[in-house]
């Protein structure tokens, strides 16, 4: 029967030369497509292991800024240190000192600094001032300072913290950046796997009752399950990515492209439906499926290219993985699905069902009469959601991504904080250029009320003693290749205005004794850089997230206020939804709040497309009100992505302990919802009261315009031709009169 098809078509092309059908080819090609996708499949499977995952969102600032070329610079001079923190329980002075021994000869510990550097330990306890040690040991309690010799993501640093846990065992209680990359990533793969696990369940359920066969959900996960994999793989190309582009993507890829899936094959059922056999009914269901699929597709895509954009670099990581990731799913729902048709369309007819969704016919007339009450609700609600959600609270750092409230990291940090207070480390690095300079800027800093210590050279070195006199291997951990670097600890939060004084009061004193290549680095240094960047980012990628969502819009309806008119409701729900946490007092992660604005305008605009598209056909036959209501029969489409966008985010949120990733998918899961009730109610509204310049398209009337004036033109032309040839011949005749009269 295929051949025969596939005959015929081929003899139908013959006749006109030249001419090329996608749809047949695909046909005609399906084995061989199938083998394509399933080597390409094996092949992303080998490639995904090898690609890196970056957990440190300082990798991503501009080499521009101040903390990033310090960090550059000291990688370079010093190597990246990771640091951390250790309170070791239920311990006397001595038995401290012990552990600290034990811990610094771990393979992996560069030093650990602690009370022992300037107090006698083994003394006895009425020679030693407790309240001058209360920094480091207190109620039997000892906290201490790691610096480690790789940085906070190194494997070598990864085992050095698991033997420094077997060395304390449940007396130990661990915090800091190197703790808190180790604890992100094994949270992070513990917890995707979970994730995406009960995504897929949920979507399954979703797609059974919103279907007509209990395997056509299969069919859905087999295309998308594909296109997944074959993303993550070439993400190889890009070498690393971040842990959130890599925690979030196969969901999101999941959850937004499922769609063209479900328009091939509800087209191609509407085609078997007419009574034609599989092959005719499946060409043309790619011919209609095509232009909504690529349609569709081309607004999430721009959505999500914008992020490249970002300054802040990790925007262009997530937005071309995303990106990356709608492509694939577009070719393989137009390439590798209709070979998946045409195996398991048997299996798919043997499972049919009756359908569990219901009339929507009522709900729809009633929609379009409370349209006007749904419009005053938003004209009213609109600017103070708009002004609040503007005035959110940010959080832009490492620290709120690895020490999130929920995990082991945030419950120790708060142990150790309740007895001893914060522990912040910044590093100077300075030009090795004068140690009476160096002394100088280690007193200053100091003398500051909240710093707790600085280690210095010039500090540490007693009066007299040339720094030739000590061994290089120490002396190399803070003077190194015409640089010294300077370890200062302050008793601040690694983000807080506190800790931005902090930083800022230790920069100006650094300027102050080296104006010149000196570089103040550290959790603190680094997150007032991400937020400068971030902040800085975030107008930029909403406007340009704007200009190419409308231009896409603009080309597809050849209209210059349709855009307009579907772009509202989505701004309207992204409003509102960012407003939210506003009202409710939460703090969120910037980097959520910045990429959900692009991925809830690319995801959604859809359904205001949809429901416009549905509205323009509809009204071709009927008056305005039923073309309205008739336009709401897209609410099950609607509600069909919505609510797979909407659970796959409530469920980042509810799973994840990481704060970046459950803020993400909150603000996703939220986003979806209010956008499918803003296009359902407030749509009708719209497209009622924009009705004539809907059925006016300004398009076709500059086309009209113009066409006109060529109209006119062409007459003018004609009339002054026609004149001319008129003179002419008057002139001819009247030399012929003035011959004959000669004659």
């Amino acid at each position: 029967m295929r051949l025969k098809f596939l005959h015929d078509k081929r003899k139908q092309l013959e006749e006109k030369k030249g001419s090329f059908s996608l749809p047949v080819f695909i046909i005609e090609r399906s084995r061989l497509i199938e083998i394509v996708f399933v080597v390409a499949v094996l092949l992303s499977m080998l490639a995904a292991p090898f690609v890196n995952i970056n957990y440190d969102l300082t990798r991503y600032l501009p080499k521009t800024v101040q903390s990033k070329a310090g960090l550059d610079l000291m990688e370079e001079k010093f190597g990246y240190p990771g640091t951390g923190r250790v309170m070791i329980d239920d311990v006397t002075l001595y038995e401290a000192k012990q552990y600290k021994d034990k811990l610094e000869k771990v393979d992996g510990v560069d030093q650990i600094m602690w009370l022992d550097t300037g107090t006698d330990v083994f003394s006895a306890d009425a020679f030693i001032n407790f309240n001058s040690i209360d920094d480091y040991y207190k109620d039997g309690s000892a906290v201490m300072d790691i610096v480690f010799e790789k940085g906070d993501t190194s494997r070598k640093t990864s085992k050095a913290i698991d033997a420094m846990k077997e060395i304390t065992g449940e007396k130990g209680h661990y915090v800091g950046m190197a703790v808190q990359n180790k604890s992100l990533a094994e949270n992070v793969t513990r917890e995707m796997k979970m994730i995406l696990s009960l995504g897929v369940l949920m979507i399954f359920i979703i797609l059974c009752l919103t279907t007509n066969s209990w395997f056509e959900p299969v069919l859905y996960l087999i295309v998308m399950g594909v296109a997944i994999l074959i993303n993550k793989g070439t993400n190889i190309f890009l070498g690393e990515i971040s842990f959130l582009t890599n925690s979030v993507s196969a969901v999101l890829q999941l959850a937004v492209s499922m769609d063209y899936s479900i328009f091939l094959i509800h087209a191609f059922t509407r085609e078997k439906n007419k009574g034609l056999d599989q092959m005719e009914a499946l060409t043309n269901a790619i011919n209609e499926a095509l232009n909504s699929i690529f349609a569709s597709s081309l607004t999430t895509i721009v959505g999500f290219i914008v992020l490249t954009f970002m300054k802040f670099n990790i925007g262009f990581d997530m937005g071309i993985v995303l990106a990356k990731g709608i492509v694939f799913s577009l070719l393989t729902v137009v390439f590798f699905m209709p070979a998946m048709i045409l195996r398991l369309t048997p299996m798919i007819e043997k499972t049919g069902h009756r359908s569990f969704m219901p009339g929507f016919d009522k709900l729809s007339r009633g929609i379009y009469r409370i349209r006007y009450g749904v419009l005053i609700f938003v004209a009213i609600f609109v600017i103070p959601a708009y002004t609040a959600q503007n005035m959110n609270s940010f959080l832009f750092g490492n620290d709120a991504v690895g020490a999130s409230e929920g995990t082991k990291v945030y419950d120790d940090e708060q142990l150790i904080n309740s007895k001893f207070g914060r522990s912040n480390m910044m590093m100077a690095l300075v030009p090795n250029t004068s140690m009476i300079d160096e002394k100088a800027f280690t007193d200053d800093v100091e003398a500051l009320p909240y710093t707790k210590s600085v280690t210095s050279m010039a500090g540490s070195l007693p009066d007299g003693v040339p720094e030739e006199f000590l061994p290089a291997s120490i002396t190399e951990q803070l003077h190194k290749n015409d640089y010294s670097r300077i370890l200062i600890y302050v008793r601040s939060k690694g983000e807080s205005k506190l800790a931005y004084q902090c930083s800022d009061e230790i920069q100006a004193l650094m300027k102050k004794y080296y104006p010149e290549d000196s570089y103040l680095v550290g959790t603190t240094p680094s997150t007032q850089d991400i937020e400068t960047t971030i902040t800085k980012d975030y107008s930029r990628v909403n406007i340009l997230s704007l200009l190419g969502v409308f231009f896409v819009v603009m080309f597809s309806f050849k209209s210059v206020i349709i855009p307009v008119i579907i772009m509202i409701p989505i701004e309207v729900a992204i409003f509102i939804n960012m407003a939210v946490p506003y009202i409710k007092g939460d703090t969120m992660i910037f980097m959520g709040y910045i990429i959900v604005s692009c991925i809830q305008l690319g995801a959604t605009v859809d359904y205001a497309i949809l429901t416009t598209n549905n509205y323009l056909e509809c009204r071709k036959e009927a008056e305005k009100k039923e073309a309205a209501i008739q336009a709401l029969r897209s609410i099950p489409a609607i509600l069909t992505s919505g609510s797979i966008l909407t659970i796959v985010g409530y469920i980042l949120y509810n799973i994840s302990s990481v704060a970046a990733i459950g803020d993400l998918g909150h603000l996703i899961g939220r986003g979806a919802w209010m956008s499918m009730i803003l296009v359902c109610t407030l749509m009708p509204a719209f497209l009622v009261l924009f009705d004539h310049i809907l059925m006016d398209n300004e398009f076709e009337r500059i086309r009209k315009f113009f066409e006109r004036r060529r109209i006119r033109r062409r007459e003018r032309l004609k009339m002054l031709a026609g004149k001319v040839t008129k003179t002419r011949k008057d002139d001819s005749d009247d030399e012929d009169g003035k011959e004959a009269r000669k004659s």
